[in-house]
């Protein structure tokens, strides 16, 4: 069952397309989870600063400009926020280029692959149960 070139061609240039949308998709996670950790320190370093009411220096670009150290707490946090929701919706992208990649190639879709964790109300409830 000899097949066309083109059929061929068509078909690895898909896969290919695929695995390249899922490896940018990975580094972009990377990218976000690298400076979802470089706010977190920043949060902490800000947290163990002696000078709790006054302000400290921030930088944009290339210019440091002073900000009272509240404000610059919640700056960060709502970046934090806005970092997190992309990298979760990043992750439900991931799963379904993945099945999609797995579809493509004939394989079976993974199993488990769409689970999700328990949020913090349902491990609350699932202590509750266990103890009685």
């Amino acid at each position: 069952m000899a097949r066309k070139p083109e059929a061929v061609m068509s078909y690895l240039t898909e896969v290919e397309e695929l695995v390249e949308s899922l490896l940018a998709d990975k580094q972009q996670i990377v990218d976000l989870d690298m400076k979802r950790n470089q706010n977190r320190e920043a949060l902490r370093a800000l947290q163990n600063s002696t000078e709790q009411s006054g302000n400290v220096m921030v930088c944009f670009g290339n210019m440091f400009i002073k900000f009272p150290n509240s404000r610059t707490k919640n700056m960060i946090r709502k970046d934090q926020e806005q970092l997190d929701e992309e990298i979760r919706k990043l992750y439900n992208q991931l799963k379904v280029k993945v099945n999609r990649l797995n579809e493509a190639q004939g394989k079976p879709e993974l199993k488990g692959f769409n689970l999700s964790p328990l949020t913090q109300e349902e491990m609350q409830a699932i202590e509750k149960t266990l103890k009685g």
